[in-house]
């Protein structure tokens, strides 16, 4: 069975061998780096599916790789730190980060994000060889063609910002999207200020969501922003 070959990018030998062993007894691939110049190597020659990023390395700010990698590669970044501002969050998901997990940590947690980003690479691999106008996960349907949503079998009738808003994160499920970010694709600007993107998710949520607090399938990121669930994630994870 074909196993991912996993980055890991970490100056702290401690943390990097409990991340190491931690994939290794789960019988993934993995390299290693310990500064930034070493990660960008890596991730050109080898390729890797995923990278494992802590930020504060010794010769450049993780940020700053995100950024370079983000100009070539969407392999997905997973964010490793002990920085757990919201600022440094936003920073990191901005820059296109996909998910950003804070020191310490468990080995659980850890696994769980793993999990996640592979459901995406699966996910838009599937969709190369798919009819890409139609978005299905668990009872939840997009036909982006026909500008229709379902849940259960039932049309649900949206307004077009809510539209917008539901097929901006269908199109990347899994991903941590930032207020920002959502501002900028929705209205083009920071024109509709946090608190009015709120009400928005809000009345979207009323509708797809029949009971909220146990069927969740757009997570909040408090302080951060959203994240579409993927069918069969615990909705805990965060």
């Amino acid at each position: 069975m074909y196993k991912p070959l996993i980055l890991v990018v970490e100056d702290d030998k401690p943390i990097r061998k409990l991340i190491t062993t931690t994939l290794e007894t789960q019988g993934y691939k993995y390299h290693t780096a310990e500064t930034g110049e070493a990660a960008i190597l890596e991730a050109v020659s080898h390729q890797p599916d995923m990278m494992i990023l802590d930020l504060g390395l010794p010769d450049m700010d993780g940020v700053d790789i995100i950024k370079k990698v983000r100009s070539w590669s969407n392999l997905p970044i997973i964010v490793v730190s002990a920085r757990s501002e919201d600022r440094d969050k936003i920073d990191a998901l901005d820059a296109g980060a996909d998910d950003y997990l804070t020191k310490p940590f468990s080995v659980e947690e850890l696994l769980a994000r793993l999990r996640v980003s592979l459901r995406r690479i699966r996910y838009d691999s599937d969709k190369l060889q798919k009819d890409a106008s139609v978005f299905k996960s668990g009872n939840l349907r997009i036909d982006y063609a026909a500008g229709c949503v379902w849940m259960e079998q039932e049309e649900i009738h949206l307004t077009p910002i809510e539209y917008k808003l539901l097929c901006l994160l269908a199109k990347n499920a899994g991903k941590v999207l930032t207020h920002n970010y959502i501002l900028k694709e929705i209205w083009g600007s920071h024109t509709y200020d946090i608190p009015a993107l709120r009400v928005f998710m809000a009345t979207l949520r009323k509708k797809i969501e029949k009971s909220p607090s146990q069927s969740k399938i757009i997570q909040t990121h408090i302080g951060v922003g959203y994240r579409m669930l993927q069918a069969g994630e615990d909705s805990k994870v965060i």
